[in-house]
């Protein structure tokens, strides 16, 4: 038994031998990882054209998955290799997309349903309206627990437990 052990073992040794020589050439096949753009991650981004393709993969041979098609939309980036980025969006559903098809404004969704868009940061304030579940809005600024937001024609204050596109503590003057 042990005989048959070594014998595999000279055979695996011999054979990697043999193979060196072609070891370097094959690593020059395999594409070396690329770096993104550097900048933290995760981090939230939106989207900047009307239609985006969101793929399977990083590249344009890797088949499309679907399609968004809501300009201005908050995602998530969670990965980057190139510069393709993969994004989820605030349902949980991802993949990855050209980085050319995302914009650093930010933007958040509103998730609480009719929630209500004050003249100050306040829950005492006026109402200036109420936003339905999933209306997407510009984020003017954000401080600890609200956000001035656009949102077609109004602006004004939002909870801030009531949208998706910030973190917890993350502030945006």
């Amino acid at each position: 038994m042990l005989a048959r052990l070594i014998d595999r073992t000279w055979r695996c040794v011999a054979l990697a031998l043999l193979l060196a020589p072609f070891a370097s050439a094959l690593a020059a096949d395999v594409p070396a990882p690329r770096r993104g753009s550097g900048l933290p991650v995760p981090r939230h981004a939106s989207l900047r054209g009307e239609e985006v393709n969101v793929r399977t993969g990083p590249g344009s041979r890797y088949p499309i998955d679907w399609v968004y098609k809501r300009r201005g939309m908050p995602v998530e980036i969670v990965a980057e290799y190139d510069n393709w980025r993969k994004i989820r969006d605030w349902q949980g559903a991802g993949g990855w997309v050209n980085q050319g098809l995302l914009s650093g404004k930010r933007h958040v969704v509103v998730t609480g349903p009719k929630a209500v868009l004050r003249k100050t940061p306040s829950p005492q304030a006026t109402e200036v309206a109420r936003i339905e579940q999933d209306v997407v809005a510009q984020i003017k600024t954000c401080s600890a627990d609200w956000c001035r937001v656009q949102a077609g024609p109004h602006v004004g204050w939002i909870e801030r437990q009531n949208v998706w596109g910030i973190y917890k503590g993350e502030t945006i003057n």
